[in-house]
C-alpha cells in the first residue's frame, strides 16, 4: 500500500509561485507514473501535470503549460510540481497520485480514474 501526502499549499498573490511536494511511504513510487491533479471550488477535479517513473514524459494541462513544472526525485520518493505564474484561477485543492498499473512505462494517464493511489489534498488559494 501507498500513502501519499502532500504539502507546500498555500496562500500567494497573483504571479507569484508555490511549490508542492508530494512525498510516498508504504513502498516506493520509483517505478509508478504519478500525477498532480486539482478540484476547484465547485467543480469536477481536473487533470494538471504527469510524469513518467523515469521522469522522460511529462504531460501537462493546457492551463499549465508554461507556467507549470512537474519533476521527481525518486531518491526521495518525492513528486513535485512548481507553479509559477499563478492566476485566480488556479484556486484549488490539488492532488497527487500514483498510477502503479503504468509500471516502469514510459506512458501516463491523464484520467483521476486510472490511479490507484491519492493524498488528501493541499490547498491552493491565489488572491487577485
Amino acid at each position: 500500500q501507498v500513502q501519499l501526502v502532500e504539502s507546500g499549499g498555500g496562500l500567494v498573490q497573483a504571479g507569484g509561485s508555490l511549490r508542492l511536494s508530494c512525498t510516498a511511504s508504504g513502498r516506493t513510487i520509483s517505478s509508478y507514473g504519478m500525477g498532480w491533479f486539482r478540484q476547484p471550488p465547485g467543480k469536477e477535479r481536473e487533470f494538471v501535470a504527469a510524469i513518467s517513473w523515469s521522469g522522460r514524459y511529462l504531460q501537462y494541462a493546457d492551463s499549465g503549460k508554461g507556467r507549470f513544472t512537474i519533476f521527481r526525485d525518486n531518491a526521495k520518493n518525492t513528486v513535485y510540481l512548481q507553479m509559477n505564474s499563478l492566476k485566480p484561477e488556479d484556486t484549488a485543492v490539488y492532488y497527487c497520485a500514483a498510477d502503479a498499473r503504468t509500471l516502469y512505462s514510459d506512458y501516463v494517464e491523464i484520467v483521476p480514474d486510472e490511479y490507484d493511489y491519492w493524498g488528501q489534498g493541499t490547498q491552493v488559494t491565489v488572491s487577485s
